[in-house]
């Protein structure tokens, strides 16, 4: 768990080398971030942005645990192949980073949700677990990762470009047009951002080249327990009223196909 990545995070607060210490994280300088009893640790020094849920986390779990997501899943392992140090910003549960881990990696799920961390540190016998701001400095040491995951999460290139070693690969996954579809239509929910593309070109173009780009859309048939638990793990919860959704979930046919379409595109920083 965390004695596995210690070595590779940093104290966010003044950047200095971190060791476990009894029930805590601490660096020379005498800061210390508390262990939680779930075997996470919170490295925030202040006060981060919305973070997910216990009930959005719990929806996820339930949904990727079903193993709906698989083929997703079984692609970013692929690309981890060989990678000793991978890095998730946005781990969520750690369903994907534990997915990616070869025989010796050890990897590191950084998110804002404490209640995602509390699965993520549980996830993978070597995932480290670290409440940690993406817009923030990364609790992470210079030129640490092989790979760094960002799967349905924010970006920030400068420090994304930090951590990853020379010649290490980020890997990004962003909904694809038609991504939920027909649920997106019948339900109302967030459809994906016609400006998508150039908001990521525009957010990772100026560190990052990108070296490949691979659709992967996979054919669903979910029931209504299964929809209430996609939506319910998304953006679209902040924006749905629990009562509307069930009606219109109940009025689906039940099972309901459901088509997920997934952009994976890989970047990688210019020699």
């Amino acid at each position: 768990m965390l004695a596995d990545v210690i070595d590779h995070l940093v104290c966010p607060a003044c950047g200095t080398a971190v060791h476990l210490a009894g029930g805590s994280v601490r660096c020379a300088r005498g800061h210390s971030f508390d262990v939680a009893r779930q075997g996470y640790v919170n490295m925030l020094t202040r006060p981060a942005g919305t973070a997910d849920t216990p009930a959005m986390v719990a929806a996820r779990a339930r949904f990727l645990e079903a193993g709906h997501y698989a083929p997703l899943a079984g692609r970013l392992a692929r690309i981890c192949a060989g990678a000793a140090v991978v890095a998730d910003a946005g781990a969520g549960t750690g369903h994907y980073l534990a997915a990616a881990l070869g025989a010796d990696a050890v990897g590191i799920a950084l998110d804002v949700s404490k209640h995602a961390l509390k699965r993520a540190a549980r996830a993978h016998p070597r995932i480290g677990a670290v409440v940690a701001d993406v817009w923030r400095p990364l609790p992470v040491a210079d030129g640490r990762v092989d790979v760094l995951l960002n799967v349905f999460a924010p970006r920030n290139a400068e420090e994304f470009a930090r951590v990853l070693r020379p010649g290490g690969t980020l890997v990004v996954v962003t909904p694809a047009p038609g991504h939920l579809s027909p649920l997106v239509e019948r339900l109302g929910l967030l459809s994906v951002d016609e400006d998508k593309e150039r908001r990521l070109e525009e957010s990772l173009g100026g560190r990052f080249a990108r070296i490949g780009e691979e659709t992967e859309e996979i054919a669903l048939t979910l029931g209504h327990d299964e929809v209430e638990a996609v939506v319910g793990m998304g953006p679209s919860a902040w924006h749905t009223r629990p009562e509307e959704l069930a009606a219109k979930i109940a009025a689906l046919p039940d099972p309901v196909p459901v088509t997920a379409s997934f952009r994976v595109t890989r970047w990688a920083l210019p020699a």
